[in-house]
């Protein structure tokens, strides 16, 4: 029985996916450097900044030594971009308001820095609705590594199999799986409403089959 609902942020409940885009290569164009659309589909969508930076340097020639800098600059640009464009979700609070109604606990889990999970939560007016969320900061190991599904879970008081993640992207939902929980994938932002995670609970019950009570 599913009694926990984890969600991602970026690309599930907020439509930032070109905003990273746009923000890191403003920060690269300072020094020359690109990545296309094409790259940020099919490789960087999903890792985190510092991640995508040392690929960057590994495979590309791009000067470690300027990390820190271009992240720190593409975090500026991305929470420059989230103030004019970040705005609440009508169907987005509904989802979790209903689902909370129901007895759900609700939390998050992103694979963004601290500083970005808090102003987006802030500028959705999710964060009221979530009973804990959670960083790439407060984990080792970002996705696809399952340590941050696994440490929501914990917190959650749940076992995996009794949580359903939202996810979009593939990192995401390796780690998902990898921590045993169950998930529930979405295209868009706009897969995230009510019908669809509620059908995936009553989904998820129908496979698991009656419940047999032992007096």
């Amino acid at each position: 029985m599913i009694k926990a609902i984890i969600f991602d942020m970026d690309g599930v409940l907020v439509d930032a996916k070109q905003w990273h885009f746009e923000a890191l290569n403003t920060a690269l164009g300072l020094f020359g450097y690109r990545i296309s659309q094409f790259e940020h589909h099919q490789r960087f969508d999903g890792l985190p900044t510092r991640e995508k930076l040392r690929i960057l340097a590994k495979e590309n020639g791009f000067p470690h030594t300027l990390s820190d800098f271009v992240n720190e600059m593409k975090q500026h640009c991305l929470l420059e971009t989230a103030e004019r464009l970040c705005q609440p979700n009508p169907v987005h609070l509904q989802t979790l308001r209903q689902l909370r109604d129901e007895g759900y606990d609700l939390a998050l889990a992103s694979n963004s820095i601290r500083r970005s999970v808090d102003r987006l939560m802030q500028l959705t007016t999710l964060e009221s609705l979530l009973s804990f969320t959670l960083s790439n900061e407060d984990v080792s190991q970002p996705k696809p590594s399952p340590e941050i599904y696994s440490l929501a879970i914990r917190r959650l008081g749940c076992l995996p199999g009794e949580c359903l993640v939202v996810e979009d992207g593939e990192y995401g939902l390796a780690a998902a799986k990898a921590a045993g929980a169950n998930v529930l994938r979405v295209e868009t932002v706009s897969d995230v409403n009510y019908e669809n995670v509620r059908g995936r609970i009553d989904e998820l019950k129908r496979e698991s089959g009656p419940q047999v009570s032992v007096a």
